[in-house]
């Protein structure tokens, strides 16, 4: 096991691109949309598509604060109404529904990576684990289709909270629900500024790049796969 884990108490996991990744490369355009949307995207300029992004993520951002999954859905089907409209998609009301309902039920637009079921198993025995992830009240049905739900003895989630990361709220949330103090925690996630709202509370961060994209340069210990940590 990794010497930073021996002195620690308690170890938070992200869960996207540190526990799985989407089906579809893209975690808000799935399969679902692709197969619906997708030969109209071709005719999108990059430019385009990155604005209908943001500000479809604007607009996630501020009604975030959430409960159920009916909820969730009916937030999906405005983002991809936001979307459809900006970029001229054309999409029926019964396919932005049948996208957005997709986005929320449907389990198999998440990929879990080879080795951590094994590795998250493996340190449940040793440790307890949470979660702290900015995500949606689907998200328990991810962590249960992926069969690790079980593993995790506590959880803080952005939507319970109506913020996202690195607000200090989501780490402190953490740390209250585990009981420990910051310097007995460690947190793995795939975003630096993540870990930077982590370790100004003295929580020992942890940079995870899996995904290519988070493989930067930083002052945290680095992986590239959960293994390396047992």
């Amino acid at each position: 096991m990794q010497k930073i884990l021996l002195d620690k108490s308690v170890i938070f996991f992200d869960v996207g691109y540190t526990i799985d990744y989407p089906a579809s490369g893209d975690w808000m355009f799935t399969k679902r949309f692709y197969e619906i949307a997708g030969e109209c995207l071709k005719q999108c300029a990059e430019t385009q598509i990155i604005k209908a992004r943001e500000t479809g993520a604007e607009y996630l951002e501020k009604e975030h604060h959430i409960l159920t999954e009916e909820e969730e859905a009916e937030q999906f089907y405005q983002y991809y109404r936001i979307i459809s409209e900006l970029l001229k998609l054309n999409l029926t009301e019964d396919e932005i529904t049948s996208i957005a309902r997709d986005r929320t039920y449907n389990m198999d637009n998440y990929i879990i990576y080879p080795d951590a079921r094994n590795v998250i198993k493996t340190l449940s025995m040793t440790h307890r684990l949470g979660i702290i992830s900015d995500t949606w009240p689907s998200i328990e049905n991810q962590l249960r289709a992926l069969d690790v739900l079980q593993f995790f003895s506590f959880a803080t989630y952005s939507f319970s909270l109506g913020v996202f990361k690195p607000d200090r709220l989501m780490y402190l949330d953490a740390l209250q629900k585990c009981g420990c103090e910051a310097k007995d925690t460690v947190f793995i996630d795939d975003s630096p500024i993540c870990l930077a709202g982590a370790a100004e509370l003295g929580i020992t961060p942890v940079l995870i790049a899996a995904n290519p994209s988070s493989d930067v340069d930083t002052p945290y210990m680095k992986i590239r796969s959960l293994s390396e940590l047992i």
